[in-house]
């Protein structure tokens, strides 16, 4: 368990990102680096990663980078194609739940994880829109490892400039309000070489998605 003393980084206020029809914030330094190593070690060995096939244009593909999904009791998750039920809870889990729901002011029932496991692996533009997680979902990512670069583009508004951020080891990212109405994100293969990448994402399912 970590102590008080060396929870948290240098940066304990969550820098506003001033962009259009968004509402984006982000903290370089959440976790110190000694406990976002503890946490990199420990999930990266605990977790029971799965890699999912996925369909695009009619062909099935291996998704390229794996993932778990855990969360409270019926917090059911689909995706592309992927329905997930829920990994039990783990204490480690837990308590990095509880430093997050902290900072972003929200209670969470459910986390994704994803694996990048090299620079080969990546994420599509996409965005976290899904009936159940409701019309302006907020959504904490930790990012524990490898720094990569998350990308953003606005879905209709040509003239807003597309957004890069580097969510670097221990890094946290919370988007709320109409992000994912409005813009799509991704994270891009690589040249560079990478060492591995754990994203913690995690999120509120509605389980009436008829009321949105």
């Amino acid at each position: 368990m970590h102590n008080s003393l060396d929870l948290f980084g240098d940066r304990q206020e969550l820098e506003t990102i001033c962009i259009a029809d968004a509402d984006i914030r982000f903290m370089r330094a959440f976790y110190s680096k000694a406990v976002a190593d503890r946490y990199r070690d420990i999930l990266f060995n605990e977790t029971p990663w799965r890699q999912h096939t996925i369909r695009v244009w009619g062909k099935e593909h291996p998704q390229p980078r794996l993932d778990a999904w855990y969360g409270d009791s019926g917090a059911r998750y689909s995706y592309s194609g992927i329905s997930m039920e829920p990994n039990a809870w783990t204490q480690t889990l837990l308590s990095i739940k509880s430093d997050v729901e902290h900072i972003a002011g929200v209670r969470f029932n459910s986390v994704l994880i994803n694996l990048y496991r090299d620079q080969q692996d990546s994420v599509g533009w996409h965005s976290d829109d899904e009936p159940e997680l409701g019309r302006n979902p907020v959504i904490g990512s930790l990012s524990l490892g490898e720094t990569r670069t998350f990308k953003l583009k606005h879905k209709t508004k040509k003239q807003e400039k597309p957004l890069a951020i580097d969510l670097t080891h221990g890094s946290l990212l919370v988007m709320a309000g109409a992000t994912q109405q409005c813009w799509l994100h991704a994270i891009d293969k690589e040249r560079a070489t990478k060492d591995p990448r754990i994203n913690l994402t995690f999120r509120s399912i509605h389980k009436n998605t008829g009321r949105h």
